[in-house]
């Protein structure tokens, strides 16, 4: 009986020691959401490099700047803010939420093409300064925000207020890819009846019918049919929870296209079904933002 329980001793002690071992070296991680994984699996050898999405100029002359918009937990927050050089203020917001790499150069490139077709723009960051270029480090970024997320919501909380007081916005809508399309749709969640219009880019979503009854605003969303991350069988039951409560809503999924496929960054992009998908989030902003103000 002693040997045995010495010999289990003995083995127990081995194996932490390797687990330790492996997770030091860097082979052995674990995460909580199953959803950061399967996005992770989308990027395997991405890297952020600006797509087409991000290298087209604005429709019109612009202006933009980094602003300090938000505190949280003491820190000051800043963004990145571009509107029309000579359009008549105040205009209609958007707040603009970066895909998992973080707010880097080809987000802010974004916030300008939208600024572009007549928005004050709010290019927000959910990441504390900092932006990945590789996958892992944006997983784990990403990972942080999704086991934390009352800071980020505090963050976007401000960023409505920002736009409403500091730049008299009549009416607000939001939009983001891939870790910022789930964020969009929270954002919905944060301000239902406060917010105007609502833009989901292939994010994660919530398909409870309780939590998505609060939301008063129309909602556009895109997804790839091929998507792992955010399964079209999500999609469906998003859409059919939205459905059943009568919401406002526009869902297209693209054929033939996976995850990131009109992200500002990255190789996964798809050109037909991105210059699809703008053609109608332009059209959708016109009608719910412009229209409304």
């Amino acid at each position: 009986m002693r040997l045995r329980s010495v010999t289990a001793t003995l083995f127990a002690l081995a194996l932490c020691l390797a687990l330790l071992f492996q997770s030091c070296s860097g082979s052995f991680q674990t995460t909580t959401d199953p959803t950061t994984d399967k996005m992770a699996q989308e990027h395997v050898g991405d890297t952020p490099v600006a797509s087409a999405a991000s290298q087209m100029e604005p429709a019109i002359p612009i202006t933009a700047m980094s602003v300090d918009y938000a505190t949280v937990d003491g820190q000051t927050v800043t963004g990145y803010l571009a509107q029309p050089e000579a359009m008549p203020q105040p205009l209609p917001a958007i707040i603009a939420i970066h895909e998992w790499w973080g707010l880097n150069e080809n987000i802010e490139a974004m916030a300008r093409r939208l600024a572009g077709e007549g928005y004050t723009v709010l290019a927000v960051d959910l990441y504390s300064g900092q932006t990945a270029e590789a996958p892992d480090q944006a997983r784990q970024l990403m990972q942080a925000v999704m086991q934390d997320p009352e800071p980020a919501q505090r963050n976007l909380e401000q960023a409505y207020t920002f736009l409403t007081e500091e730049y008299d916005a009549p009416t607000v809508g939001s939009i983001g890819w891939c870790f910022g399309g789930g964020w969009s749709l929270r954002t919905g969640l944060l301000l239902p009846q406060q917010l105007n219009a609502l833009a989901i880019y292939y994010g994660q979503l919530v398909t409870d019918k309780a939590e998505l009854e609060p939301l008063s605003m129309p909602i556009i969303g895109f997804f790839g049919e091929d998507d792992q991350a955010i399964p079209v069988s999500d999609v469906r039951a998003f859409e059919t929870a939205l459905n059943d409560l009568n919401k406002n809503a526009e869902i297209y999924i693209f054929p033939g296209v996976g995850h990131a496929f009109a992200n500002p960054s990255g190789q996964n992009y798809s050109p037909e079904a991105a210059a699809a998908a703008w053609i109608e989030t332009t059209d959708f902003f016109e009608e719910t933002l412009k229209g409304a103000a």
